[in-house]
């Protein structure tokens, strides 16, 4: 039994917790809010630090494994895969923070409260932040985020392996530049529809053990301190349990940003008052006096001290480490041969194949004499990492992981091409300096793999070190600088080439559609990142990765980035016709779809089965993913959407037989008011390895098969 569902062993440690806390005074009670927490001698409780960050691997404290980043993970279309990670992350984590204890180190990021996944919605391509997060579905986040969170937490019945945070709460997707003072207006219909389901499925379904407060305001209310968001939904309407911790220095913010609050004081009062327990930050020391002033209770202090302290018993941080089955875990676990493989396998199912022209890939290296890798990401680290990442023991980049795949078998030659964002390489030299080089490449090669896009420098957090763009937003979403006219250049050598894409976002790549036989999106692929390419771009591993975000052909196409509402916005209202769909992802093998049935035409309480099969048509090993859409069949309602998947892995001429549960809340919408139900009518259910869309059709010459379901009488869910 999970410890989320053992609840005479959750009363045990809520009790305990009680206990401790109504031993503090105040002041010590203010304290332990802080994220740096110290320790309180008399009373045996050590310092613990609860910032901690493990989006894609356990980072900022030293070597740890480097996975994918977020969005490359979530192209895995892989629900058991985001599983295995969370798990490995944990038992990462775990290794060093036992290591960390036994030295008495407690500093900054070496704790087990881990503020990860990024469960946002990934609603515009301009958003510097969206690599974190699982894309722009709110199913498909809600999915890969329950599963990430349960690997995270474990499944001892005693002890939560480390504790998850689902963050931003809420409705949080840029502008960052404006972030602290912004207030995202919202309808109900949108909020409920879009924003909110992914982080009401891992509290509901994955027991998550903390929320992030985001730092803009939502309808007027900020986000760390909102009534509406952190007492009415979550533990309201939701009933969490856990605790909330504001996002860093956010609180300050209620009145140097946004206004609603005229000092210090009133804002760390405001946040308690509605359920923020632990601030990032070191405002919250002004509780001292808010109690003091009236401001707010004593109690409210107590309760938000008795919830963190809930989550260290939780952890095991107050029992004997031979009582913790996870204080065991040796240090050794830490960047073994095994983390090693499985983050290079991981690596390798997050690759999507755009196009595939006349089958150019996968390259067969006994008819190469001579490689060109040339590009500003060919060769780049950064490219690897994406933000909020951990430290690799070993970073593999294109080139390095293409000269240790083809060896001397092949010769390798490249050429930067150009930087990534400015006019020339050396700061002395002519715009486009390398471009004589790059033609001399082109001629003496018998194919060119081009690596170009954007890295964490480019694209990332306001405030992050280096960023160009200062505020971490894309200003477009075109190939920065030279990019572009480097690609010209190399077509027009008229070798065969590879466009291998880095980025963690959507890209109007329209000349690479139109004039490059082969590209292949990489995301920010880990350390290991290099080596899934090369051995995908030679056919020792099929693609795999569908889009997790549509790719525009332009920004011309998208509302204003600071308009919340989702008209027009994600391949679920969007009304005009991508480069690429949301869900696409092309294979070197091929796969028939068969004998898909729904288990009755009317929808009841007990909701849908979907069955298929699918079979492996090609002639090499290969994964695809079966992918289930539902569309209102009324007016004002949105396209088709993705209700169901599940990643298949086959043999050459393997079948298997798959099946689904559409719960009924999968017909459902919200209407005005957020309240969500299934409105009487005609729906469609589409079975297939995409979305029924007309440009997805057009470019993989498939149509996936459709039924009318009935609902006869209106349900609320």
């Amino acid at each position: 039994m999970l410890l989320r569902e053992n609840r005479d062993q959750l009363s045990k440690y809520e009790e305990r917790a009680k206990e401790l806390v109504a031993q503090m005074t105040l002041e010590e009670k203010v304290f332990q809010m802080v994220h740096n927490a110290p320790a309180i001698e008399r009373l045996h409780v050590p310092a613990y630090n609860w910032w901690n960050e493990a989006l894609h691997g356990v980072a900022r404290a030293g070597v740890a494994t480097m996975f994918p980043q977020a969005i490359g993970m979530a192209a895995a279309f892989d629900e058991e895969m985001m599983r295995e990670v969370g798990d490995a992350i944990a038992t990462e984590a775990r290794a060093k923070f036992n290591a960390q204890q036994e030295s008495g180190d407690s500093d900054i990021y070496k704790g087990l409260t881990m503020w990860a996944p990024n469960v946002n919605i990934f609603r515009d391509p301009r958003w510097g932040r969206g690599h974190e997060t699982y894309g722009e579905d709110p199913y498909l986040t809600g999915r890969l985020g329950v599963r990430f969170v349960e690997g995270l937490q474990g499944d001892d019945e005693k002890y939560m392996k480390v504790a998850a945070c689902a963050k931003h709460f809420a409705v949080h997707s840029g502008p960052e530049e404006l972030r602290h003072e912004f207030n995202a207006k919202v309808s109900d219909q949108d909020l409920y529809e879009t924003y909110l389901p992914a982080f009401q499925a891992l509290v509901q379904e994955a027991g998550v053990e903390a929320v992030m407060g985001a730092y803009n305001r939502v309808n007027g209310e900020p986000c760390c301190g909102s009534r509406t968001l952190l007492h009415d939904i979550l533990r309201g309407q939701w009933g969490f349990k856990g605790h909330v911790v504001s996002d860093c220095w956010a609180i300050k913010d209620f009145h140097m940003g946004h206004h609603v609050t005229a000092s210090g004081v009133e804002s760390v009062a405001l946040a308690v008052e509605n359920g923020c327990d632990v601030n990032c930050g070191n405002l919250f020391l002004y509780l001292t006096q808010a109690v003091q002033e009236g401001l707010i209770s004593e109690e409210k202090i107590t309760r938000a001290c008795e919830r963190l302290f809930t989550t260290r018993m939780k952890l095991g941080m107050f029992d004997e480490a031979d009582q913790v089955s996870y204080s065991k875990i040796p240090y050794e676990e830490v960047d073994s041969a095994k983390m090693r493989a499985l983050n290079l396998e991981v690596a390798g199912r997050t690759l999507v194949l755009l196009k595939n022209e006349n089958g150019l890939l996968p390259l067969d290296k006994k008819k190469l004499k001579t490689v060109g890798v040339i590009g500003p990401n060919a060769n780049n680290r950064k490219a690897l990492t994406g933000n909020y990442e951990g430290t690799a023991s070993r970073y593999v980049t294109v080139l390095e992981g293409l000269q240790d795949y083809l060896k001397d078998e092949v010769r390798v030659m490249f050429s930067e091409g150009c930087h990534l964002y400015k006019d020339r390489v050396s700061a002395l030299g002519r715009p486009n300096d390398r471009i004589s080089e790059v033609k001399a490449i082109c001629k003496a090669s018998d194919a060119v793999i081009v690596c170009l896009g954007l890295d964490a420098g480019l694209e990332g957090e306001e405030g992050d070190e280096g960023n160009e763009f200062a505020s971490g937003d894309k200003p477009d979403l075109n190939l920065p600088g030279l990019q572009e006219k480097l690609l010209k250049t190399v077509c027009e050598s008229g070798k065969p080439v590879v466009l291998v894409l880095m980025s963690g976002s959507a890209l109007a790549v329209n000349y690479a559609q139109e004039h490059v036989p082969a590209i292949l999106q990489a995301w920010y692929p880990g350390g290991q990142g290099g080596r899934a390419v090369a051995e995908t771009l030679f056919g020792e591993r099929s693609p795999e990765g569908k889009l997790p975000v549509t790719f525009y052909r332009g920004t011309e196409e998208l509302p204003a980035f600071t308009d919340y509402s989702m008209q027009n916005r994600t391949y679920r209202y969007m009304k005009g016709e991508p480069l690429y769909p949301f869900g696409y992802g092309l294979s070197y093998s091929s796969f028939a779809v068969s004998g898909e049935k729904v288990s009755a035409r009317e929808i009841t309480r007990e909701g849908l089965t979907v069955s298929c099969r699918i079979k492996n048509t090609g002639n090499m090993a290969a994964a695809e993913t079966i992918q289930i859409y539902v569309k209102a069949e009324r007016p004002n309602t949105p396209n088709a959407q993705l209700k169901g998947l599940k990643k298949v892995r086959l043999a050459p001429g393997e079948e298997q037989e798959v099946t689904l549960e559409l719960g009924v809340q999968a017909f459902s919408l919200c209407d005005e008011h957020g309240a969500r139900r299934v409105e009487p009518g005609e729906y469609r259910v589409y079975v297939g390895t995409a979305q029924p869309d007309g440009r997805t059709q057009a470019l993989t010459g498939k149509k996936p098969t459709e039924f009318t379901v009935i609902c006869k009488s209106c349900m609320e869910c």
